[in-house]
């Protein structure tokens, strides 16, 4: 036991250094939600237990929640493919994941994420220089991001149960003929095990993540009415994220086992809509359970994403985002899907917004 406290002692303490330090750089001018599209999150387990993962990833889904876990999937291979559609189908999200170890010390992994919104009409030149429409001058475009992970881990020789992960990542913004972006960023996790509890502790954009626009201006000017600012060239920066997350598993009578865990995400670049808000640093909660029997069948449910929403009366209330999902493991091949609702309440109105998450797993051994 006392070799479980100093190791978690010295965890806690690499966690609360990062967290001292980035606030740092959050009083720098910077955009929210810049590359948020990384944030929607992967994998229909992941998912349906509420987004909770910095713990408790260990398969091809670690190199995206944290890569240190890729040290623990129980096969030589593991690859993840995911689909899912937002909005009623309008945005597209797509994964795939892959990863090996090279060693029983390291394991590597590579990530690709797509979300996009594809066939959107242009009817900029939808009326000729007669004043009459012509249809066929309708031109169609996309607007995706894209992401590439490239993740490592390693297994630190001292202290047992300790390992650690990076990933290397590159992003590509686009928006049709308009406009793209290159972007680069690193992140950086660690994982620490002990009997039935499980540490997580997972830095995003670590050295903070640049993003570099280019725009043609020549492509906005489709007409002479137009009015709007055309955007310029311009760097777009994303600041740390920090996830430190805690679970454990418990035997349950018969065949049954139940795992919970909870994660705490902070956000570096002001005050947000969050549990806890501060001008340096927000902190959303997040909380998620499973229960499995015979490790063949799983049912999930978690919730997280608190925020604060005026009702039509003017009174604030607290709403959260709650998700459930089911899963299936067999001779290697692993079937999770999840159902996630968010409920907003905008001018006493109250809109559900559904999406469901299929993903697909299989380990190679």
């Amino acid at each position: 036991m006392p070799h479980f406290t100093r190791s978690a002692a010295l965890f806690v303490g690499a966690g609360l250094s990062l967290g001292v330090c980035f606030p740092t750089l959050a009083q720098t001018k910077t955009p929210k939600y810049s590359n948020e599209f990384l944030n929607i999150g992967v994998g229909g387990r992941a998912l349906g237990m509420g987004k909770v993962q910095a713990s408790l990833a260990e398969d091809a889904t670690a190199g995206y929640w944290n890569p240190a876990g890729l040290l623990g999937q129980k096969s030589k291979y593991d690859a993840v493919l995911m689909h899912s559609e937002l909005f009623s189908g309008i945005v597209k999200n797509d994964y795939a994941a892959f990863s090996m170890p090279l060693d029983e010390k390291s394991a590597v992994g590579v990530s690709l994420i797509r979300l996009g919104v594809d066939d959107i009409a242009d009817t900029r030149d939808l009326v000729n220089e007669y004043g009459y429409i012509q249809y066929d001058r309708i031109r169609y475009f996309s607007v995706a991001d894209y992401a590439v992970l490239l993740s490592y881990a390693y297994k630190v020789a001292n202290v047992e149960g300790l390992q650690v992960g990076a990933n290397a990542k590159v992003i590509y913004r686009n928006v049709g003929e308009f406009a793209n972006a290159w972007g680069f960023g690193v992140d950086a996790g660690v994982q620490y095990n002990h009997g039935n509890w499980r540490l997580g502790l997972m830095a995003r954009d670590i050295t903070t993540t640049f993003n570099s626009w280019s725009v043609d201006a020549d492509k906005f000017k489709g007409s002479a009415n137009t009015i709007d600012e055309i955007p310029r060239n311009s760097t777009e920066i994303t600041l740390p994220r920090l996830v430190l997350g805690v679970g454990r598993t418990v035997k349950l009578p018969g065949q049954f086992t139940a795992l919970a865990a909870v994660d705490l995400e902070a956000t570096t670049d002001g005050k947000r809509n969050t549990l806890i808000s501060t001008s340096a640093v927000s902190v959303d909660p997040r909380a998620g359970l499973e229960v499995g029997y015979n490790n063949l069948v799983f049912l999930r449910g978690g919730v997280g994403n608190f925020q604060q929403i005026k009702s039509f009366s003017g009174k604030e209330e607290w709403k959260a985002q709650p998700s459930l999902g089911v899963g299936v493991a067999l001779s290697g091949l692993r079937l999770d899907m999840a159902l996630s609702r968010l409920a907003v309440e905008k001018l006493g109105q109250r809109s559900q917004a559904n999406s469901i998450i299929v993903s697909l797993g299989y380990g190679f051994k």
